[in-house]
């Protein structure tokens, strides 16, 4: 079945994230997911957990017709569930360490928060601060200290701050040089 294919019967709200993000998932499986289900979930991140806000009404879907990009791959399992408290737990552990990185790097962000994906393939890093020199910065410095796949995700007190849309050279936004 594609995107294109699926109807809002089959497209749910899902929050998810340490700093909770709330998007549109396409269910590809039979199951009918009740509000509070904890799922796992495809993002731009990677697999992550979530937790079912409601199932589309038909009717949205003729009001909003943009793609649903992420993918809700299953209710969550005990293991799954298990593993996302083990990585709390590690992800706690490691952030007094991630704190002395960045003052050692003397870089101008404050760490808000950490989280790792269910997959273990990324590590993102929630920084008190606009999208700027010292966020690549961060990214970089992670990177060339051998930290795996890092990204780097500004917050404020609204919430995440988005990518600019604005690309610079041939790599994207968010690479901080305000272009």
């Amino acid at each position: 079945m594609t995107t294109s294919e699926v109807t809002a019967s089959e497209i749910y709200l899902i929050r998810y994230g340490v700093v909770s993000e709330v998007a549109r998932f396409v269910n590809e499986g039979p199951e009918i997911l009740a509000r509070g289900t904890p799922v796992v979930v495809e993002t731009d991140r990677g697999l992550q957990i979530g937790t079912v806000l409601e199932q589309l009404k038909p009717h949205y879907s003729k009001a909003d017709e943009s793609p649903t990009e992420f993918k809700l791959v299953r209710s969550a399992t005990d293991r799954d569930l298990e593993t996302a408290r083990e990585l709390i737990r590690e992800c706690e552990a490691d952030f007094p360490e991630w704190c002395a990185r960045i003052c050692q790097w003397e870089l101008n962000l404050e760490l808000v928060d950490l989280e790792r994906t269910l997959d273990r393939e990324k590590l993102i890093l929630y920084v008190l601060c606009d999208r700027g020199p010292d966020t690549t910065k961060l990214a970089l410095q992670a990177a060339a200290g051998g930290f795996g796949v890092i990204e780097v995700q500004p917050v404020s007190s609204a919430g995440l701050v988005p990518m600019p849309r604005a690309s610079c050279g041939s790599g994207g936004g968010g690479c901080g040089c305000d272009h």
